[in-house]
């Protein structure tokens, strides 16, 4: 016990310094990222895990939220009843706010749980990301390259890699969330968080996306460029024609969603859809749904998204990129 805690300590209290401000070029990728700026007791408070983490030999699937919802909300009712049944340990990170403000503080948090879930196991973990989650954990690694060795998958559900025209859209000239002012087609933040290279050695990326997303458009937009033989950017629909899965139930309730992210974080490299049975197409619901209340829990999955992105704060502008963001003078 007291090696795992001088572990934890190591891990969690990494010595990083701080980026001047620039406007320069981007960060170079093995730029060290800079301290926390959020207290260690809130982002302490905001990670959560199974007893079965402690110790575990097996990869610790971090689970981070979309906009709008935390992580009952988002998988309290479906993934962490499903990792129970099959023994496979989970830790959670709440974001600030319900993740409508700056993605970039949101990021932290998502840092710190990375070094704590891997401090507490015995091996590299998962990260599994829905929507804002899938892009907001992918900058945590693109700016704080010491997490990259922590990590063995990444999983992006309908995750908004490269922006979605739909803010694009919907706000033209700023004037919304800030959330959504960084995930615009257009954004700094996205041309940040894709800056230089977008994908990592070590890393297993695992992108799922469905054609049926009303949220995260263009089609493509989730993919991500890297080699075939580390990064799987995989449509629903190329693997089951017909699957129905939205923006919404892709990460939270549908079978061939749950089977391939099981198969991604379950062995060697991203998810091979070859390895899925065939029957998976016809399942209605992911293990770990409740079929009587899977109606309920969608609703109140939207509902929460909805009043919080509507009480968000609007911002003239995109909130400015943080000075870590850009190389060293």
């Amino acid at each position: 016990m007291k090696r795992l805690l001088v572990l934890v300590a190591t891990l969690l209290f990494v010595p990083t310094s701080v980026a001047s401000a620039s406007t320069g070029p981007y960060a170079p990728v093995n730029q060290p990222g800079p301290r926390l700026s959020v207290p260690v007791a809130d982002l302490q408070a905001a990670v959560r895990c199974t007893p079965s983490a402690y110790g575990s030999h097996r990869e610790v699937a971090l689970f981070v939220p979309g906009t709008g919802v935390g992580p009952d909300e988002a998988f309290s009712w479906n993934w962490f009843p499903a990792l129970d049944r099959i023994g496979h340990p989970y830790c959670s990170v709440t974001l600030p706010g319900g993740s409508v403000g700056d993605v970039q503080v949101s990021a932290e948090y998502v840092v710190h749980a990375i070094r704590y879930a891997r401090a507490i196991s015995r091996g590299k973990i998962a990260v599994i990301g829905h929507s804002q989650g899938g892009v907001s954990s992918r900058f945590a690694l693109r700016f704080w390259p010491d997490t990259r060795a922590m990590v063995a998958d990444h999983v992006g559900l309908a995750a908004v890699n490269h922006g979605s025209v739909q803010n694009d859209d919907l706000y033209p000239h700023g004037n919304g969330p800030a959330f959504a002012l960084q995930l615009k087609r257009t954004a700094e933040f996205v041309e940040a968080t894709n800056s230089r290279q977008e994908t990592f050695a070590g890393i297993s990326y695992t992108s799922l996306s469905t054609t049926h997303d009303q949220f995260v458009t263009l089609a493509g937009t989730t993919d991500l460029r890297g080699p075939a033989g580390r990064v799987a950017n995989i449509s629903l629909q190329d693997v089951c024609p017909d699957n129905p899965s939205d923006h919404i139930t892709i990460g939270t309730s549908d079978a061939l969603a749950y089977a391939l992210t099981v198969n991604a974080i379950t062995r060697r490299g991203p998810a091979n859809p070859a390895e899925i049975p065939a029957s998976v197409c016809a399942q209605e619901n992911m293990p770990g749904v409740d079929p009587s209340t899977v109606g309920d829990d969608l609703a109140g999955f939207l509902e929460t998204a909805l009043d919080v992105i509507a009480a968000a704060p609007v911002t003239p502008a995109e909130p400015a990129l943080k000075p870590y963001v850009f190389a060293r003078r």
